[in-house]
């Protein structure tokens, strides 16, 4: 009796935590989708969301407005450039390699990918806020 109870307790628990990652797991392609979508379509102007895992940091952008470049690739294996301004937004500066960041912005059509800019709010009230979390903490 005791272990048909330990048997029934444990699939319960075990079905939950399928239940919430199958959740996440959807939750995700839908934006990977978004992405998949406007890359297909050469679309730009863009207001999106999504995550991704940091696969390359690349130098400042210091031409104009100076900008943190880093390349995240989604779930779905599509790699986006994310130029972070960090003239309006404070810089990330524990992003590394491997982490994983969730991000808001307007997503523009290249043959790479995309990029994610405006991920900072808009001092001139213009756009709609942008956003990088990483480790916790929101860039904006």
């Amino acid at each position: 009796m005791t272990r048909s109870i330990l048997a029934m307790l444990l699939c319960a628990v075990l079905l939950t935590g399928c239940g919430a990652s199958t959740s996440t797991a959807q939750d995700v392609s839908a934006s990977d989708q978004v992405f998949a979508d406007a890359y297909s379509n050469q679309q730009s102007d863009l207001q999106v969301t999504g995550a991704g895992t940091v696969i390359r940091i690349l130098s400042d952008d210091n031409d104009g407005g100076r900008h943190q470049r880093f390349i995240v690739e989604l779930a779905s294996g599509q790699t986006l450039l994310v130029a972070h301004n960090i003239d309006i937004a404070p810089r990330i500066d524990s992003l590394k390699v491997g982490d994983r960041v969730e991000f808001g912005g307007v997503y523009e059509w290249n043959d790479e990918g995309g990029a994610v800019h405006w991920t900072h709010h808009d001092p001139a009230g213009v756009h709609q806020p942008g956003w990088i979390n990483h480790s916790g903490l929101a860039y904006q």
